[in-house]
């Protein structure tokens, strides 16, 4: 599994989560959520609206109550969009255009490691390729909201 913080104009890292690691409310308490905040920081020193997917350990209570602490702004899930992947630039976006870059890569990795290596370098590219990503996505959210309120809460195109 695979976790970044994006805004527009700037990213986070990549996070990477073992893949025999079951992600809970207490280990996303624990470990990611206060590097995802971190980045927040890093890129938006001066103010950030943190706000989550519908994640199965976003929306615990020891989450929120976590990010109600540590984030002066958050959206808290009464005011999330529906759990669409429509509606979350990573994943509508993001993720794809990443895909489409590792695809360029004439030497496929062979293990995990190798893996997140090539995934590092599609993220960290000095081509802003991916930033543009992040841009585009967020630049088409309100006409993705809008759709989404014309489908009735359902999916979009």
């Amino acid at each position: 599994m695979v976790s970044a913080g994006v805004c527009f104009g700037g990213k986070g890292r990549l996070h990477f989560i073992s893949d025999k690691t079951k992600m809970n409310a207490e280990l996303y308490v624990e470990t990611l959520l206060p590097e995802l905040v971190q980045d927040c920081r890093s890129v938006l020193p001066s103010s950030f609206i943190f706000q989550q997917d519908g994640a199965p350990a976003h929306p615990a209570k020891l989450a929120q109550d976590w990010i109600a602490t540590n984030c002066s702004e958050f959206s808290g899930t009464d005011k999330w969009p529906p759990n669409l992947p429509d509606l979350n630039p990573l994943d509508y976006h993001v993720w794809r255009a990443m895909l489409e870059r590792y695809k360029l890569f004439q030497t496929k990795p062979e293990n995990i490691d190798e893996l997140k290596r090539v995934l590092q370098l599609i993220w960290d590219g000095t081509s802003c390729h991916v930033q543009d990503s992040i841009n585009k996505a967020i630049l088409s959210f309100p006409k993705r909201l809008r759709a989404c309120v014309k489908a009735g809460g359902g999916h979009i195109r």
